[in-house]
């Protein structure tokens, strides 16, 4: 499994997001500018320019015709795919952290930092279908828990929202009222900051990653634990497969370590758990610096990771991955 070596970012990933039919990639990093890139064989299509800050977060339309940013200068912006021309603004008192499309596209949840005496923030705005006719208004503003959320993401059917950041918990809100509906134990949920957050290609559980050396695998509607997959190191990104039971980890220490460590010793693999038995599998080494991002694509058969070390690794999986059976 020879890995796409991808370099177009100066600055760290911070996020990686496919489109539906897998054929595009689309990456954030802390160099302002989004790109997007053929997903095959790692070619470069363009960048989004307009950001004055990093860029956090990103999704893409179902359709692959509208792009979405959240950025540290406090915009989160709407991009036609295939221009990358900025179609509108969202203005913030804050840096927004996390964005996702509603099934459908008809909504969007955005997540803004604590900042400047604001606290953090949930909010969804309605997505015009018309540009022209886009207004900035939210229909819902969830004023947040203590710290930063780091991830907000629909949850079945667009009924919920299902949130989680720097005070470890996971809550779920009501997506009409903002009421919290449930919130997880915290005997058994994460112990430090949650990284990461992602859904299974169906919906119906959840993924979390967190800097307590764990991943947690969740059920969407009840919020019940349903695994916990254990490492050695801090875990920034995680992901699921489309295709088989595998989940894939990933991280490293704190950036500020890194630079006095060898590229074996900092632990920048992407480890593969069995999302059933929980058990390592195996792992693909390569990044030299922690990793920040991973998203497997949604034919199951590749994916990919961005690292500190501001690389994508675009990995396309051999027939001897999906004869491993446990």
């Amino acid at each position: 499994m020879r890995p796409i070596l991808m370099k177009g970012h100066e600055r760290p990933l911070t996020f990686l997001k496919y489109n539906r039919e897998g054929d595009l990639l689309f990456s954030c990093a802390k160099d302002h500018n989004p790109t997007v890139w053929f997903a095959d064989n790692g070619e470069r299509l363009g960048t989004y320019r307009g950001h004055n800050g990093a860029v956090w977060c990103c999704d893409v339309s179902r359709d692959s015709r509208r792009l979405i940013t959240g950025s540290a200068d406090q915009s989160v912006k709407l991009w036609d795919v295939q221009s990358g021309t900025q179609l509108y603004s969202f203005n913030f008192d804050s840096p927004a952290r996390a964005v996702e499309f509603s099934i459908g596209d008809k909504l969007v949840v955005i997540t803004t930092d604590p900042f400047m005496g604001h606290t953090s923030t949930i909010q969804v705005k309605r997505i015009a279908r018309d540009p022209n006719e886009q207004i900035g208004e939210s229909i819902l503003t969830i004023k947040g828990p203590q710290g930063r959320i780091n991830r907000a993401v629909w949850g079945p059917l667009n009924k919920t929202i299902i949130s989680a950041g720097e005070d470890a918990a996971i809550r779920i809100w009501d997506s009409e009222t903002g009421q919290l509906l449930k919130e997880s134990d915290k005997e058994i949920g994460h112990q430090k900051t949650v990284t990461s957050l992602v859904k299974s290609a169906d919906g119906s559980h959840f993924l979390t990653g967190s800097l307590d050396k764990s991943a947690k695998l969740w059920d969407s509607r009840t919020l019940t634990l349903i695994k916990t997959y254990v490492t050695e190191r801090p875990v920034n990104a995680c992901a699921i497969s489309p295709l088989l039971d595998h989940v894939v980890i990933g991280g490293g220490q704190e950036a500020s370590a890194v630079t006095r460590t060898d590229h074996r010793a900092g632990k920048f693999e992407a480890k593969f758990f069995h999302k059933i038995l929980q058990e390592e599998i195996g792992g693909v080494k390569g990044h030299f610096g922690p990793i920040n991002s991973l998203a497997f694509n949604p034919d199951g058969r590749s994916f990919s990771s961005g690292g500190e070390d501001g690389y994508i690794r675009l990995h396309h999986f051999d027939s001897d991955y999906f004869n491993i059976k446990m």
